[in-house]
């Protein structure tokens, strides 16, 4: 099943030197390194860092890092380095998980008044609430890349000889659920940090309706067992269209960073509009578009 061959059937004699597993987890390495660098720009607001701040930071820096050095050590020894990979997986998707909760007490207010607690208000001004769970995607997805699937689109993962796992779905379908998820979480958030605008800016509807569209794509693709060409077809128009809405919405964001002068205002970039959240969505469809590589690989 090679469903970039089957919409671009020319690419069926190009020889591509990465496999899709090895392409997906440096895709994972960028987001590790992306989040620290986005959640570093979302907590430095008050001014100061706290513990709890500093530690998502930290750890995405790092597991970008020790990912990158795993990468090298599974060119001659692949189980450990999938071992190493999915331990530094596991504690990325406990950070976002922890994320989500302090977010959540933040959104839940639980020692306020009865009547301020969870508000739309609060929801909309508070933290993102779906930002951290990001952590937990990206770790299942690359958790799903550091370990084979044998024979392919079987939904078995093999660890060893003796240990192997059977997922109902083959490991392309369960990928295209969990970016559509991811889509989703964007396409809320998004919603969400527009609406501190009042929607006043028409355009403000076009990543709406882009991120819906994303989202029935990968959602029906993860759905499909055998998709037609057709269906590769509008998947691949889904992803390049949030590529294009990603970039689109980061340059509209820099924008409002950058003065009519071209000096750089920090303050701006801190309390802003969040110039790094529009590439969510391209960084979904990166995730939607590799899913159409090979499989194939040697286990």
């Amino acid at each position: 099943m090679y469903h970039l061959a089957t919409v671009f059937p020319f690419l069926k004699n190009i020889r591509i030197p990465v496999t899709r597993d090895q392409m997906m987890l440096l895709l994972v390495v960028a987001n590790q390194y992306f989040l620290g660098v986005d959640h570093y720009i979302a907590h430095i607001i008050s001014g100061t860092l706290t513990f709890w701040e500093r530690f998502p930071i930290l750890y995405g820096l790092g597991a970008g890092t020790l990912l990158l050095i795993t990468g090298l050590i599974s060119l001659k020894y692949r189980r450990t380095a999938a071992i190493y990979s999915t331990i530094i997986l596991v504690f990325s998707m406990i950070v976002g998980a922890l994320g989500w909760v302090l977010h959540l007490i933040r959104i839940a207010a639980p020692f306020a008044p009865i009547g301020e607690r969870f508000t739309m208000n609060i929801i909309i001004w508070s933290p993102p609430i779906l930002a951290p769970l990001t952590a937990c995607m990206i770790g299942l997805v690359g958790i799903g890349s550091a370990w084979c699937e044998a024979p392919v689109d079987s939904g078995k993962y093999v660890f060893n000889n003796k240990f192997k796992i059977q997922i109902p779905i083959s490991k392309t379908r369960g990928w295209f659920l969990l970016v559509g998820l991811g889509i989703l979480a964007t396409l809320i958030s998004s919603v969400l940090d527009h609406a501190r605008t009042g929607w006043e800016n028409p355009w403000l509807w076009f990543p709406v309706a882009g991120g819906v569209f994303g989202v029935v794509s990968c959602l029906l693709m993860g759905g499909t067992e055998k998709p037609s060409r057709g269906d590769l077809i509008v998947h691949t128009c889904a992803m390049c269209l949030l590529v294009v809405i990603g970039v689109t919405g980061t340059i509209l964001h820099l924008q409002e960073v950058v003065t009519s002068q071209g000096v750089f205002i920090w303050e701006r970039m801190v309390r802003g509009a969040p110039f790094l959240a529009p590439m969510l969505y391209a960084d979904m469809a990166a995730f939607g578009l590799l899913l159409m590589m090979d499989p194939d690989e040697r286990c």
